[in-house]
């Protein structure tokens, strides 16, 4: 023991303060210095630091917990996390394929679904992580106009779904770049930035864009670009985009617009006809917008205008040759060069003066050859005419349709006044209502129709105005020249009831004649009215051949008898009156004696 002290009295006291620890901590039992242990110095430290540190070393982990924690391998198929408690969890690597940076270091948050599993396997999940806290990451992303990353997951009609948070979000197809995209696929497992554009709190729905990160980014080099233009400018662009009214060309972050017109000197049906996509071209500047940052473009301006290089040679009179490229109710528009047309009126395609539209003599593709009638180089306008290489019927016409000549003609329109017939391509007549029928009609589609033949003769000529008139009943026996001497006015005939109206009868006469027959006079004997179809006695009470009116009477057919018998028996009256009065003026007064005589007198009387 004094060997000891010896010792220890030769030591410092740091030193001693160092062995008396190591020593209390190997010593046996025996030889423990409690004191020291009960000053809480046994190891350097105080017992609570000791604890904590103690404490700190056991296992925390909880089940159904988001914590963080720190990447410790990556590999193909798994990635490690360490979440601290000496606990390492295996997590399958498509929950981070929307991160393709992650790198060992990295920290990242974790579900924990199982503690320790049959193998004693800590089991966790990113992906969970994520979507617990997905949504309120995606609101305060859209709150506060972040920028976020997304994985493009798959393709779906109109658009691409997008990993964001964990949560499943929309990519219209019009949202992805500022160009049209003609290949969807090429996204399809890749991250990119994105903006949320639009959030449906309700149904949790989350619409993302990357085509606003584009358009931001090129605002400002729009408008650094348009301040720089010039009007008849040119440069050089890119087709982006080809549509039914013009073109839209790239020309470098900035799209100015080729309208249809502008492409091409000549008329074309689709923009497609001149330019392709992707296809480099030289355009020129014809306007622009620095406000709403417009650019109107042309692409025909940077060749000669076709009129400029028209044959000076050409004039009034010539024939030209071209193809029909448009057609109007009007007229056809002839080309006869690429940008040259030339308007063919409807009037002069033909020499009838019929009135017709353009689509019945040509359509468009048709080659056709025309006579120039009449030329503006300055208003770059030509006329044409087709007509002008034929010749014309209406010279010396009245030497091949002379007045009073017949012909065989085609009805071709039918009008209320008449109907227009055709004696030859060119040359039409009217055949007027009056000269159809030598009775009278209300409209010609009663007798005739379009396209059936009929003969007609050459009334009356008008060669200034392309006018011919016509006749055709002129060629037919008139049946009112029998008419007077056989239906005269008090004739009685045996006739059919052809149609009956609220104020008549129409009667059908022999010799194609028609005659009418008032209801008042249309009334049987009995009483009752005829029907359509019966056939009665009439009698002709009018006659007027120039207005070809008959009037009739089934009345008076059975009238004169009625009559005849009423004057009968008025008369018969008549005379017993008259024979009355006679006796009675005789007979003085009258005794008992001539009773006798008076009786037998009214016997006799009475048995007439």
């Amino acid at each position: 023991m004094e060997e000891n002290k010896t010792v220890a009295a030769e030591v410092t006291p740091a030193v001693e303060e160092t062995k008396k620890t190591v020593l209390n901590a190997s010593v046996a039992p025996e030889n423990f210095d409690w004191d020291a242990f009960e000053n809480e110095d046994v190891y350097g430290a105080s017992v609570e630091e000791i604890s904590e540190k103690y404490n700190q070393t056991l296992s925390k982990v909880v089940e159904g917990e988001v914590v963080e924690g720190e990447v410790t391998s990556v590999g193909k198929r798994e990635v490690v996390v360490n979440i601290g408690y000496k606990s390492e969890g295996v997590i399958m690597a498509p929950e981070f394929r929307y991160n393709p940076d992650l790198k060992v270091g990295d920290k990242v948050e974790v579900y924990v679904e199982n503690a320790e599993d049959k193998k004693g396997q800590l089991i966790l999940s990113h992906k969970k992580a994520r979507q617990l806290r997905s949504w309120d990451m995606v609101n305060a992303a859209y709150a506060a106009d972040e920028i976020v990353k997304g994985y493009v997951k798959t393709r779906t009609k109109g658009g691409m779904i997008v990993d964001v948070f964990g949560i499943e979000a929309f990519l219209p197809g019009s949202q992805i770049d500022i160009k049209p995209i003609r290949d969807y696929d090429q996204y399809v497992d890749t991250t990119m930035d994105f903006k949320i554009v639009k959030i449906n709190q309700e149904f949790r729905n989350v619409v993302v864009s990357h085509k606003a990160l584009i358009e931001a980014e090129l605002e400002q080099q729009k408008s650094e670009i348009i301040g720089k233009l010039e009007k008849g400018q040119v440069l050089e662009g890119t087709v982006k985009n080809i549509t039914g009214y013009g073109v839209f060309v790239d020309l470098g972050g900035v799209d100015g617009l080729i309208h249809i017109t502008d492409l091409s000197w000549g008329r074309i049906n689709h923009p497609e006809e001149v330019v392709a996509l992707d296809q480099k071209i030289n355009v020129v500047i014809l306007d622009f917008d620095e406000s709403k940052k417009r650019i109107a473009l042309g692409l025909k301006q940077l060749t000669v205008h076709p009129w400029d290089a028209l044959d000076a040679n050409l004039k009034v009179g010539d024939k030209v040759k071209g193809k029909v490229v448009l057609i109007a109710d009007y007229g056809a528009f002839v080309e006869i060069e690429p940008g040259v047309e030339g308007l063919i009126h409807v009037s002069e395609m033909s020499w009838s003066p019929r009135l017709r539209i353009a689509s019945d003599f040509l359509k468009a593709g048709d080659e056709v050859e025309a006579q120039i009638l009449t030329l503006d180089r300055e208003e770059k306008k030509m006329s044409l005419g087709l007509k002008q290489l034929v010749a014309n019927p209406w010279e010396n016409i009245r030497a091949k349709y002379a007045v009073g000549s017949k012909h065989n003609a085609t009805v071709r329109n039918i009008t209320n006044f008449g109907v227009f017939a055709e004696l030859e391509e060119g040359i039409e007549g009217l055949v007027h209502i009056s000269d159809l029928s030598w009775n009278k009609i209300k409209h010609p589609s009663e007798i005739i129709a379009a396209g059936d033949a009929i003969e007609v003769v050459i009334l009356d000529f008008d060669e200034e105005n392309h006018k011919l008139s016509l006749g055709h009943k002129q060629l037919l026996p008139n049946p009112w020249d029998e008419v007077e001497a056989k239906y005269a006015v008090g004739t009685v005939v045996e006739a059919k009831i052809a149609s009956v109206n609220e104020k008549g009868a129409v009667i059908e006469l022999e010799g194609d004649v028609d005659a009418f027959c008032f209801n008042r006079e249309l009334v049987k004997e009995d009483g009752k009215m005829p029907v359509s179809g019966e056939t009665l006695s009439f009698k002709v009470t009018e006659l007027k051949k120039s207005a070809k009116k008959v009037t009739l009477s089934h009345v008076k057919t059975y009238a004169a008898a009625v009559e005849a018998r009423a004057e009968r028996a008025a008369a018969e009256a008549d005379n017993t009156k008259k024979a009355v009065k006679k006796i009675n003026s005789s007979v003085e007064k009258t005794t008992l004696g001539d009773l006798d005589a008076l009786a037998a007198l009214k016997s006799q009387l009475e048995n007439k």
